[in-house]
Parts: structure tokens; sequence; C-alpha cells
């Protein structure tokens, strides 16, 4: 399953870099007021900076279905490549969350599940290998 990588931005690392944690104040018995008064004073001279929380991938990213949705409307000839090594050529009719069907010439179509899948690539980017 593919994820989208988070970056963060230049901005977001000069930030944390400013924020730099104050040394807490000991209390040595002296008064509340005295205590509170500081504290107040701390916290207007160092304003918190807010930094936002990551908010982690969405689960779908939809780049799968996208990839699918356009080799079907084009009709590419695909190598479909399972787990075992062997290799599967045909165009794919549909697709659902665990499986392909896979339309092949002059053989029967064959519905593949996801989870014997390798990997996929495009039958015109299959490199020969040169016989010396």
């Amino acid at each position: 399953m593919n994820r989208k990588l988070i970056r963060t931005t230049l901005a977001e690392v000069k930030g944390k870099a400013r924020e730099v944690p104050q040394p807490r104040e000991r209390s040595n018995g002296s008064s509340r007021a005295s205590n509170e008064g500081r504290e107040q004073r701390a916290a207007q001279q160092h304003a918190p900076v807010q930094v936002k929380k990551r908010v982690p991938p969405p689960n779908e990213t939809n780049a799968e279905i996208f990839y699918y949705k356009k080799q079907i409307d084009a009709h590419t000839l695909m190598v479909i490549v399972l787990l075992d090594g062997e290799e599967i050529e045909g165009t794919i009719e549909w697709y659902d969350r665990g499986a392909l069907k896979v339309n092949r010439k002059g053989a029967p179509n064959l519905l593949v599940l996801k989870r014997n899948i390798k990997y996929i690539y495009k039958a015109d980017e299959r490199v020969e290998t040169a016989s010396a």
C-alpha cells in the first residue's frame, strides 16, 4: 500500500529550533502572591509558540485506484509478477479491494488476488536481456 510521504517544511524546523525550554523557578518558601506575579511575567515574556500536531496520512490515498482506472481505460498491456515469480501478461478488465480481473489473448482470463501480486508494470517497459 502506497502512502504519501510527510516532509517537514523549513519554517517548521526553524520554529522548533527557536523553542528553548525555560528553566523552572524554584520556590524557596516565598509568598504565594510573588510566585504568581513571577509566573505571569514569565508567561508574558515567553509566550508559547503553538505548533500544530501532525495529522497522520489517510489510509487510502486513491493513487492505486487512479492507476488501475487509467490502465483499464487505455487497455494497456500489463505484466503482473506473482510472489512465486510467475508472470501474467494481459489487460486489466476490472478491480476491487482484493482482486484484479486480467484478460489474456489466447489464454483463459484470470482473477488474481492482490495479496499474491509482487509487483505490476507495463509490458512495453519490459527490459529485454541481451544474449551474448
